[in-house]
């Protein structure tokens, strides 16, 4: 088909708008890179744009020779995986009753989840319940509270509606029950919305800090990004700093982007293994409800 001068035009238009955004959100991470790979005497004169100015590894050598970073990074990746499985698990018994026709109390269930979409006991009742429970400096506190996101498992529930009720009358008439042909029938038809809403969860606790923040005292089990989180607010204590390793003010900017770095660049390497989940996953799951 050939498409008109108009629709050329257009085309273009899309394209360099498409060209912005995706500078927008490059540009910082280049940055970001540039920095960690400077001198920092580079850094002091502010002469690092999108290029490192001389050029070095010290930072990456003192935040990779450093236990606790390596530590922490090795926690969260435990944490990302583990919270992935358990949030899947948790959303799947969730989403999966909620499409069956004969399961009674379905449009209470359904009411009950929505409402706990808006509304929320808030931080200082949910600490007091976390530590009634003895879960504060614990590393269940970081994975028991956020198992389940209600959003996610509408999606989900979207999803499995999409699923032709046929197969599962048919499974029921050679004898299957819900269990085997939850395994058997949904699961496998949908890796998609899976793979999505696994990206989703991972990331989620991968970025997450509030949580530790908040309900963990306990250094050994800080993500990455609580750790980040502290180095970027306690930098320019003096005393703190001498804690962290920072000796001047030009290495304590390179080491700033080095751990920022180093904080990212793994979860990023995740998106290209699912990006093509992404338009499947989250569109089916949105067609029918």
């Amino acid at each position: 088909m050939i498409k008109s001068h108009k629709t050329r035009i257009a085309d273009w238009i899309i394209a360099f708008i498409c060209f912005l955004f995706i500078l927008i959100c490059l540009l910082p991470l280049v940055n970001v890179l540039a920095r960690s790979l400077s001198s920092a005497e580079a850094l002091i004169r502010n002469e690092v744009t999108l290029l490192p100015v001389g050029l070095n590894f010290d930072a990456y050598k003192t935040v990779l020779g450093d236990s606790k970073y390596v530590w922490s990074l090795i926690w969260t990746a435990i944490l990302t995986g583990i919270c992935t499985i358990v949030s899947l698990f948790m959303t799947t018994i969730c989403a999966y009753p909620l499409v069956i026709d004969g399961f009674k109390g379905k449009r209470l269930f359904n009411t009950i989840f929505i409402i706990t979409m808006y509304f929320n006991a808030g931080v200082i009742p949910n600490y007091l319940l976390l530590k009634d429970l003895r879960l504060l400096n614990h590393p269940l506190v970081l994975i028991i509270p956020n198992c389940l996101s209600v959003f996610n498992m509408i999606i989900m529930r979207s999803f499995f509606f999409g699923i032709p009720e046929s197969l599962r009358e048919a499974a029921q008439i050679d004898g299957a029950g819900f269990i085997r042909i939850l395994v058997k029938i949904y699961l496998p038809l949908s890796k998609p919305v899976l793979a999505t809403l696994a990206l989703f969860y991972a990331v989620g606790r991968w970025n997450g800090f509030s949580d530790a923040l908040m309900y963990m005292n306990n250094r050994k089990y800080y993500p990455i990004q609580l750790l980040l989180y502290n180095i970027l607010n306690n930098v320019m204590q003096v005393e703190v700093a001498a804690q962290e390793g920072f000796s001047t003010p030009g290495l304590s900017e390179t080491l700033k982007a080095a751990t920022v770095m180093f904080a990212t660049i793994p979860i990023l390497l995740i998106y290209p293994w699912l990006q093509k989940y992404f338009i499947a996953g989250v569109t089916l799951g949105a067609v029918k409800e």
